[in-house]
């Protein structure tokens, strides 16, 4: 069966509040030669930008 599928401005406010994420790894370097990890969700759109604040 086919879903029910909405039309209009409610269809389009609905639709618009999805936001397409990505999980982002950041790996650091501590103080005893470990890697340590960090997860962070971010907007597909800011996935370059944020990898360039953390990197710096």
């Amino acid at each position: 069966m086919a879903k029910k599928q909405s039309f209009g401005e409610e269809a389009a406010q609905r639709k618009g509040t999805h936001r397409r994420m990505a999980k982002v790894i950041i790996s650091t370097k501590t103080t005893r030669n470990k890697y340590a990890f960090k997860e962070a969700m971010v907007d597909q759109d800011s996935v370059q930008e944020f990898i360039k604040e953390k990197q710096s």
